[in-house]
């Protein structure tokens, strides 16, 4: 299959958070179409945080837009200029209370390819300091500690809804540690 090709794009809606753009595209055995193209101005951010004991952050929170409530992972937007680290524990420090120590980086994903430019840069978080309540006590009804074993029974019965969250916890608890062990193992 070749790629679709471009003829060229307008504007419909346009704010600091989010555009939508038509774009005039051919779609090999199927013509020229108009498609939408949900753009994201800022990139996006997220925090797989664990302590020593095996714990993870989460926060617990409902989405109004889909009407459900779920458990989830702290992230949020890099301001214009911010590097996506920066902005993730910044993220992490305002949602939770809990100041990140030592950031490395986890994946890097696309949230819905098919529509958007949506891109996730996911990061583990760990040697967090406890510096008083969230800054923003709109983002969630509870920030907790959850056990490892409580996290993969939460992904299991679908208690971890948002996209973001699902994908990094998941590449964290999987592939991520996977290599991380082949790699020990190895050297």
């Amino acid at each position: 299959m070749t790629e679709w090709k471009t003829y060229g794009r307008r504007r419909v809606y346009e704010s600091p958070w989010v555009e939508l753009w038509l774009d005039d595209v051919e779609i090999p055995g199927v013509g020229r179409v108009d498609h939408h193209v949900v753009r994201m101005p800022k990139a996006c951010t997220t925090a797989v945080v664990t302590d020593d004991a095996g714990r993870f952050l989460l926060l617990y929170r409902h989405r109004f837009i889909t009407g459900q409530w779920g458990w989830e992972v702290p992230a949020g937007w890099a301001e214009p200029g911010e590097e996506p680290a920066a902005a993730a524990a910044r993220e992490v420090e305002e949602e939770t209370g809990w100041r990140p120590g030592r950031v490395e980086p986890l994946i890097g994903f696309n949230a819905m390819s098919g529509i958007s430019t949506m891109r996730f840069h996911a990061f583990h978080m760990t040697g967090c300091t406890r510096i008083g309540e969230p800054a923003d006590r709109s983002e969630a009804s509870r920030v907790e500690w959850v056990a490892e074993e409580d996290v993969v029974e939460l992904l299991a019965a679908g208690e971890v809804p948002e996209g973001a969250s699902l994908a990094a916890l998941s590449f964290f608890l999987g592939p991520y540690r996977s290599a991380r062990r082949r790699r020990g193992s190895a050297g």
